[in-house]
């Protein structure tokens, strides 16, 4: 399959300005009201577990928690694109300190591959594209089976120690280091404060189990789905509209797979300065327009929707000419 070559500036919406622009607006409150929630969810989660330990209970929490990771490594996408604080240095210090150290990255680090993601969508240059592409989980079509099998290996931590170490080579490459020198003193306090916490405190087991073991599976099992839903199975990649897919949810499905309104991602590639909780809004607003109401790939639901579509593809990926 070729890779796309169309991008946001092909369409011609006529948007009304006055309804458009209030979307753009930033409100700092309802970011960090979103990830004071994601990490009482993730809390909650080891209280309740360590309360009423059972195996049972420890697999709903690794659900939980690897939920609650997720969560906020979509709010860190925001602050990628410096829609959390106007301050552009607190708005990376900040999620740094709360988001990405915790998840062994940085946002800097982040920045530099998301934003040629966007720059060079579903390309040879786009480098989520091209490190995914040929990758057997990336290839479609898939029957529901082949799916749920690669979910299941992330129970096992064998999809998520691999994604793990792709995911950190990739951030870690020469290219995503730019701009990263002048914050490593404080990622290095960071990762001092941590190990020292942890072994004052005794805490090593407990950070295993409710932060290693969740992020080595269900954190990277709800981002590859959500990876999946976002750019491959059953679409055309011939016009920007059929290149990004957006999904509808249900309560259970914004939980676990598509918190912070991500299910947006349509929207969110055509007007990427818009927050995250003004996406439904402006899906709204695109829907009132004939053209994209008529052409956009929407899909209604995870299970329902996304699962149906992965089957469909006409052809299986294949290496570029």
């Amino acid at each position: 399959m070729e890779p796309s070559k169309h991008h946001a500036n092909d369409l011609n919406l006529q948007i009304d300005s006055a309804l458009l622009k209030p979307l753009f607006k930033t409100q700092v409150h309802r970011h960090a009201l979103a990830m004071a929630f994601d990490w009482a969810v993730i809390f909650l989660a080891i209280h309740l577990c360590i309360q009423y330990f059972h195996p049972v209970t420890y697999a709903f929490a690794v659900l939980v928690i690897g939920a609650g990771m997720h969560g906020l490594a979509i709010l860190m996408h925001d602050a990628t694109h410096y829609r959390f604080m106007k301050n552009r240095k607190w708005n990376d210090l900040v999620t740094n300190l709360l988001i990405m150290y915790p998840l062994f990255t940085s946002i800097e680090q982040y920045r530099q591959n998301h934003m040629r993601h966007h720059r060079h969508l579903n390309t040879e240059h786009d480098p989520d594209w091209v490190s995914k592409f040929g990758k057997k989980e990336f290839l479609f079509p898939k029957t529901k089976r082949e799916f749920l099998v690669t979910l299941l290996s992330y129970f096992i931590l064998y999809q998520g120690l691999r994604d793990a170490v792709w995911f950190l080579k990739r951030f870690q490459s020469p290219q995503n280091k730019v701009g990263t020198t002048g914050n490593n003193w404080i990622r290095r306090i960071f990762v001092l404060a941590l190990l020292t916490i942890l072994t004052i405190k005794g805490w090593w087991m407990y950070y295993l189990l409710f932060w290693v073991i969740p992020y080595l599976s269900t954190f990277f099992m709800f981002q590859y789905i959500r990876s999946v839903a976002e750019h491959y199975g059953e679409l055309s990649y011939d016009h920007v509209l059929t290149s990004t897919r957006s999904v509808r949810t249900n309560v259970l499905e914004r939980f676990f797979i598509a918190p912070h309104q991500v299910g947006y991602h349509l929207e969110h590639h055509l007007y990427p300065g818009v927050p995250f909780y003004n996406l439904p809004k402006l899906h709204r607003l695109l829907m009132s327009h004939s053209e994209y109401s008529e052409k956009a790939h929407i899909t209604d639901g995870y299970w329902t929707g996304l699962m149906n579509e992965l089957g469909k593809v006409d052809a299986v990926m294949q290496q570029w000419p």
